[in-house]
């Protein structure tokens, strides 16, 4: 789980990025913006340009629409670059939408996911399109499904861009949800911003302690905070369907960093009802005080030995609301994102820690995290969430 949970397996990711500075990836601040225009595309003959890296179908009965919007909040510097001027976030949008309109949603552009590749697998011959022509189930365009869903906003892993989390994102807008996935911006490998510019990761390699990244997790709670404000604001919304977002039913869940980010985001913004962390290290404590009675759901990998992330130990005893801690036996930090999904479907080295096969990986994570949702803010019975099940053996619970 993030920094503490991971193992040095830098040469692994695309794939398994661990939060701790000495395996973190070397910084692009230097580097110049990247246009996706002129992004390098297929290495040649490498036999990986014919790969089709396809995410799962959604399990739900809604077909999933997309939008990508551009946010930026005037009254906040960034906090990273000041010389940039006011915050600025790119947010993909996915909402319930009418089957067959649409067409297909990419999943990150070219120069992202060139980004990426090369910042992960440096040196490596995989073509762009091995990433960025994945196939996606959501649709660009789509006409919404009429009515009002609950909001999720998602937060991937700190290095990691927003795309990571599009299983996850797609399947609980199938069943029911509208959800942001954010991007936050100078602290993943590329964001692209309507311009064509991709903008590098400045933050990457210059997080040393507790306290840093704790500042880190509490900066990405005001970003999310801020995308609420604008998606839920009256009577100018910034997204042209936010009348679809039952505003009294809000949630938060992220990976790494974004999961750690739950927690300052619960404490400080009274809107958001439930948080779940994926295998991110608590860096932002929870109070003694706990976080107001908000449910929450802690999800993660096995540390070698048996033994247990204290930041979550010291959390699991302050949380005061309704709560489990799932252990997923198989995993490493990267199997509750998308990148299983590419080891298993790209010639490049998995994650060492883990042993389970991508999809069932993403399966086990968006079943948990859908009930955990449905639970919370549909107050749907969900047996799953009761104990262990002969159906997912992987999954243990703490007591």
């Amino acid at each position: 789980m993030s920094r503490l949970r991971t193992t040095a397996a830098a040469a692994a990711l695309l794939l398994a990025l661990p939060l701790s500075v000495a395996a973190a990836a070397p910084t692009l601040a230097a580097a110049p913006p990247v246009n996706s225009a002129t992004a390098p595309a297929s290495s040649g003959t490498d036999t990986r340009a014919s790969a089709r890296i396809e995410l799962p179908r959604p399990t739900g009965p809604y077909a999933v629409g997309q939008e990508v919007l551009h946010l930026v909040d005037k009254n906040r510097p960034d906090p990273w670059v000041p010389s940039a001027g006011p915050r600025q976030l790119m947010v993909s949008m996915y909402y319930p939408a009418r089957a067959g309109t649409g067409t297909p949603a990419p999943y990150m552009t070219p120069a992202a996911a060139r980004a990426l590749l090369d910042d992960k697998l440096p040196g490596n011959t995989i073509p762009t399109e091995a990433v960025s022509g994945t196939r996606t189930w959501a649709k660009s365009g789509a006409r919404p499904q009429g009515g009002h869903y609950p909001l999720v906003v998602l937060s991937p892993g700190f290095t990691m861009p927003r795309a990571t989390l599009s299983s996850l994102a797609e399947d609980l807008t199938s069943r029911g949800y509208v959800v942001a996935l954010v991007d936050h911006t100078y602290e993943n490998t590329g964001t692209t911003f309507p311009d064509g510019q991709t903008i590098p990761c400045d933050l990457c390699g210059k997080l040393r302690t507790r306290e840093d990244w704790a500042g880190l997790d509490a900066s990405r709670a005001k970003d999310v905070s801020f995308v609420i404000d604008r998606l839920t604001d009256r009577p100018h919304p910034a997204w042209r369907y936010a009348r679809l977002i039952d505003r009294d039913r809000i949630a938060m869940a992220g990976h790494s960093a974004g999961g750690a980010a739950t927690v300052p985001a619960l404490l400080t913004d009274d809107r958001i009802r439930a948080g779940v962390d994926l295998d991110g290290t608590m860096d932002y404590a929870v109070p003694d005080s706990g976080i107001g009675g908000k449910p929450y759901l802690m999800m993660g990998h096995p540390l070698a030995g048996g033994g247990e992330d204290g930041t979550w130990t010291e959390a699991w005893s302050r949380l005061d609301g309704w709560k489990r801690w799932l252990t997923v036996d198989g995993t490493g930090h990267s199997s509750f994102t998308d990148f299983p999904l590419f080891t298993d479907g790209l010639d490049v080295p998995k994650d060492p820690e883990s042993t389970i096969e991508g999809r069932r990986a993403v399966s086990l994570t968006r079943q948990y995290v859908g009930a955990f949702f449905d639970l919370q803010l549909k107050g749907i019975p969900q047996p799953l969430l009761d104990g262990p099940s002969a159906a997912n053996p992987e999954v243990r619970f703490t007591p």
